[in-house]
């Protein structure tokens, strides 16, 4: 039985585009054009079920942009599409962003009819002068009032997303942060690091964030009151509860496929044992001209197959196996045993009963380890300490 396969489906307006942010989003023109948006995430559906050779679908994740700035019919719309051309799991999972202050009273009962079970909400911080300096649009009263709604629906399966290291603040204001958001007593934590991004507003203008040794004392201070609170670290920068773990990121983080719909998305395929990366218009303009159908293809490279892996799989606490590396990739084990040797033999991975998993130092230079599986040679370099970003999902 083939393995069941998620869905990335991308929403890529937003009320404003905030300062930090790379990712694929646009401010709102007057009216977003819901329905004919709708038309084109199915047929760009349409156009890649031959990617999918009708495998189950284990999650569907609605990301953006602010996907809560599309009504309840549209959301309803979109996922009874997806439905009558896959098959849904019957406990699939259904994960929509949203944003505090874009989701109006109400709306998440309409969202939970509509199949969402999931709510990840981007909550940044608890602080209003952080907030005003990371350009959100929401004040810290907006959170708890979201998050009642949310549970209000009937969703108790939800995420905070929070970030540290922001414009002035101290290891305490993110220790407050913290702990304002575990008061609510979320499922899930996304928690990472503001960086400083190519192409955004804060890379041109550089705001004073904490050093890095700071940012580094935050992240350990934080992860200490997340596992006090019974809150696992399970990915860089994600936490849950007991049974919480995010289903779609997981996905992504073990090699899994996924099909990528939307101006932008990405996707990734394994057809007849060859791994298909896919990608759509990225212009909201562009794509909707082309009624969704505007994508390119390209088979990855063997080469290329060793990082694509560890890249998403060194990320995680669980590890990985040869055995696991050799079924999704098609690749011998031969081609990263060297390196996987060196690795362990340089403290940064150990292997325990067959299982390969970064040490602490390793977790703590994590960009160095995927560096160590590029297929061109690189100059080595003093190690680097991996900034715990934005969460893979929202890589699409």
């Amino acid at each position: 039985m083939s393995a069941p396969i998620a869905v990335y489906v991308h929403l890529p307006w937003c009320v404003s585009k905030c300062p930090y942010c790379d990712f694929n989003s646009h401010a709102a023109p007057g009216t977003i054009p819901e329905n004919a948006y709708v038309e084109a995430l199915l047929a760009d559906l349409e156009a890649d079920l031959d990617l999918a050779a009708g495998r189950g679908v284990s999650s569907v994740f609605l990301g953006g942009g602010t996907p809560s700035l599309f009504g309840p019919q549209a959301i309803h719309a979109l996922l009874s599409g997806i439905a009558a051309r896959l098959p849904l799991a019957a406990d699939v999972e259904i994960t929509m962003e949203a944003n505090p202050g874009t989701v109006e009273h109400g709306r998440f009962e309409g969202y939970a009819a509509a199949g969402v079970n999931r709510v990840s909400l981007g909550a940044q911080s608890f602080d209003a002068a952080a907030l005003s300096a990371l350009g959100r649009i929401h004040g810290p009263a907006e959170i708890p009032a979201a998050v009642a709604g949310i549970r209000s629906a009937g969703i108790d399966n939800f995420n905070l997303d929070l970030m540290y290291g922001l414009p002035g603040q101290s290891p305490e204001g993110a220790l407050a942060d913290l702990r304002a958001a575990l008061a609510l007593a979320p499922a899930h934590l996304s928690h990472y690091q503001l960086t400083l991004e190519p192409g955004t507003a804060f890379y041109r203008r550089p705001p004073q964030l904490p050093g890095e040794e700071q940012a580094f004392e935050m992240q350990l201070a934080c992860q200490h009151e997340l596992a006090a609170a019974g809150i696992a670290q399970y990915e860089v920068s994600a936490y849950a509860r007991p049974g919480r773990q995010c289903r779609h990121n997981l996905n992504y983080w073990r090699f899994g496929d996924y099909l990528g719909i939307g101006a932008g998305a990405h996707g990734k395929a394994t057809v007849d044992g060859a791994v298909i990366r896919s990608e759509k218009a990225r212009s909201p303009r562009a794509y909707l001209a082309a009624g969704g159908r505007a994508g390119t293809r390209r088979r990855v490279p063997a080469a290329e197959l060793p990082f694509e892996y560890m890249l998403n799989a060194l990320r995680l606490r669980e590890g990985f196996t040869l055995a696991h590396f050799e079924a999704v990739t098609g690749l011998p084990a031969a081609a990263v045993e060297a390196t996987l040797a060196r690795l362990c033999s340089r403290g940064l991975l150990r292997e325990m009963d067959g299982t390969y998993q970064p040490t602490e130092l390793g977790y703590r230079f994590l960009n160095e380890l995927h560096a160590e599986f590029l297929p061109e040679e690189t100059e080595p370099s003093a190690p680097r300490r991996v900034v715990h970003s934005a969460p893979a999902a929202r890589f699409q």
